[in-house]
């Protein structure tokens, strides 16, 4: 995994020696032996824009460096050029550290851009619209917040801790608009995902102290 994450760090480099050496060797030797190191060159030189380094950025997030995975992510200079899926993630990953920095307009283009680029996951697809919801909740549209979060549960979400934020986050809509019977529902479904974490179960603690004193 180590040298996979340094070959990842240093493939343009080592793809510009190569690719200077094959051409060296191609010239003063000959092109059939210079073969090898130009081929090793190309798949440094078309790994390194096609795929991006967003294993690097994975890593820095998991370390809780944002600081740094922004900067790797700030490194892509033709995100255009990456691979469709790896795309994808680009932008979701730069949605996810606007929001991080509350940039919600930032956050909402990124999203978008990743839903425009596909997912070949339903569940991710379901993240996206998940993304867009919460980001729609948090500017106050919400009737494309509703519309959002409840797209995303139709797409399907990964696990569920995700469903039971999508849940709760309609359960809020619902009963801010008086919708009791719709957020009971809601609710309920919320609750059926016994998810664990300590956020989501805090909303759960808070919400069913009043929830059953509302009509509906």
């Amino acid at each position: 995994m180590k040298a996979l994450t340094l070959f990842v760090r240093y493939r343009f480099p080592l793809g510009i020696v190569l690719l200077i050496g094959g051409i060296a060797m191609g010239i003063t030797v000959g092109w059939w032996e210079a073969t090898i190191i130009l081929f090793l060159a190309a798949v440094c030189l078309v790994s390194h824009f096609m795929l991006g380094p967003m294993r690097l950025v994975q890593d820095a997030v998991e370390a809780g460096d944002i600081e740094g995975a922004q900067r790797i992510l700030n490194s892509i200079k033709f995100p255009k050029l990456l691979y469709k899926p790896i795309r994808s993630a680009y932008y979701m990953m730069q949605s996810n550290l606007a929001m991080t920095n509350q940039d919600l307009d930032k956050a909402e283009h990124s999203i978008r851009e990743s839903i425009k680029a596909g997912s070949p996951l339903k569940d991710q697809e379901g993240m996206q619209y998940m993304q867009l919801g919460a980001i729609a909740l948090q500017k106050g549209d919400i009737k494309t917040a509703d519309a959002n979060l409840r797209k995303a549960l139709r797409l399907g979400l990964p696990d569920k801790e995700n469903k039971a934020a999508a849940l709760l986050q309609l359960t809020s809509i619902a009963m801010n608009r008086r919708e009791f019977k719709v957020a009971k529902d809601f609710f309920r479904r919320a609750k059926a995902e016994k998810p664990t974490t300590k956020e989501l179960v805090s909303q759960i603690k808070e919400i069913d102290k009043y929830i059953s004193r509302m009509p509906g």
